[in-house]
């Protein structure tokens, strides 16, 4: 049996960060990892996303070059030239986690939990001396229809070396959307199914249907209220049959992804090491972020709490530092980088609603700064919902250019921070500035 202050399962954004931490601070730290440092976050998905979503940015600047004066002429795309500097980009980064892990022991394999603190990966027994940390993260979720192994998931999108010509994307949440966003630019013809009623559920409906028309405008098609129900070979590729508001549809596309969600990924073991699992089979978790069991803890998306890579960074700073307050689930901003990018904090409309709280909102329009209309990215709105009686703010959405770096500023509104500096002149952050 090996010894060590802290045994942690997974190697993805929480924990890596959590086994940096650790170390750093003189604790011995076990980082079981059965794939590649990075987890899902850099290997198959924020990052590979992020670096295929300026690709796409920079095709759509080219296209657009004209109205700033620059001739480009014809804009062609190389994805395999996109997808090698995207593996680049991860494998430098790569490299810097290597450099974070430097005083931690990573074993490969998968780990099984034992009883009394004890990890089994191979045969090889592991003891922790003062915790566990599960650290698992998620894997892609499909659809129980037909056809279903017919689709690719996000993993599958991101080993691809070419683009299709067409693709129907079941699913417009925040990986279906940045898919359809990138591939669009890059000149796929694309069309993207919803169930809900919306795209972006979890979003202010307001706002997700300003981004739905939007992303209409640049010859993405959408398909909302509608179910699918199967997934079959055509002539032409393959076929999606779903039911929509007026009865039986079909959409065929020479390839079709599943980005209906994510489903967690929990080690073996957990009901013999006490581990409780929650019926959506979630690990269930305290504030602390421990399990039902004593000294084992579960951080990231394997908890459910909010499945996000900086969610799983703000959990490993709550086991790292024992101060629960280090995640705050109402201060955590989400964003979707389309183009336009999206990004929101603080709970929706009808959830405020139904809690009974009044609320006034402010809009304000990215067309009334000097900035934006120098970058020609002046369709956008920030739309800031505060409570009635002491004027707090609650929730912030916004929809524009560089949303994901403004919702920074709006989490601190939302945290209940000041941020009635002085903002620079021209810039992007001054619409929050009335």
């Amino acid at each position: 049996m090996r010894q060590a202050d802290n045994i942690i399962i997974g190697a993805g954004p929480g924990g890596y960060e959590l086994a940096g931490m650790l170390a750093a601070r003189g604790e011995s730290v076990i980082l079981i990892e059965r794939d590649r440092e990075g987890g899902t976050c850099l290997n198959r998905g924020c990052i590979p996303t992020k670096c295929l979503a300026v690709t796409a940015e920079t095709a759509e600047t080219c296209r657009r070059a004209a109205e700033f004066g620059i001739m480009c002429g014809d804009v062609g795309v190389d994805y395999a030239a996109a997808k090698a500097r995207m593996d680049g980009v991860i494998d430098t980064l790569r490299q810097g986690i290597a450099s974070l892990l430097r005083n931690v022991e990573i074993v490969r394999g998968s780990a099984r939990l034992c009883t009394d603190r004890c990890v089994d990966v191979g045969g090889e027994i592991f003891h922790a001396g003062k915790r566990i940390v599960i650290a698992t993260g998620s894997s892609p979720a499909t659809l129980p229809v037909e056809g279903a192994s017919l689709a690719m998931t996000s993993d599958d999108v991101l080993a691809l070396d070419s683009l299709p010509s067409s693709a129907v994307i079941i699913g417009g949440g925040v990986i279906g959307l940045e898919f359809a966003s990138i591939w669009s630019a890059l000149g796929v013809d694309v069309t993207v199914v919803e169930f809900c009623k919306e795209i972006l559920p979890p979003f202010d409906p307001e706002i997700a249907k300003r981004l739905r028309t939007m992303l209409t405008r640049r010859g993405i098609r959408f398909a909302v209220s509608t179910a699918v129900k199967e997934i079959v070979r055509n002539d032409d590729g393959l076929k999606v049959i779903a039911d929509g508001k007026r009865g039986q549809v079909e959409f065929s596309a020479e390839s079709v992804i599943m980005a209906v969600g994510r489903r967690p990924v929990v080690p073996d073991g957990c009901k013999s090491a006490g581990v409780e699992i929650g019926p959506r089979g979630f690990i269930k978790v305290d504030n602390m972020m421990q399990t039902t069991s004593p000294g084992i803890y579960a951080i990231g998306d394997c908890n459910g709490l909010c499945m996000l890579a900086h969610a799983a960074s703000a959990q490993a700073r709550v086991v790292a530092d024992g101060n629960p307050d280090a995640f705050d689930a109402g201060c955590i901003p989400s964003v979707v980088f389309t183009m336009p990018e999206a990004a929101s904090v603080g709970p929706t409309p009808e959830v405020l609603e139904a809690k009974g709280i009044e609320t006034t909102v402010v809009k304000r329009s990215f067309a009334s700064l000097g900035k934006a209309q120098a970058m020609g990215e002046a369709d956008g709105v920030v739309k800031i919902v505060k409570a009635k009686d002491d004027g707090r703010v609650l929730a912030v959405s916004i929809i524009g250019p560089h949303a994901s770096d403004l919702v920074a500023e709006a989490t601190a509104m939302v945290a209940g921070r000041d941020t009635s500096f002085v903002h620079a002149h021209p810039t992007l952050s001054e619409i929050f500035v009335d």
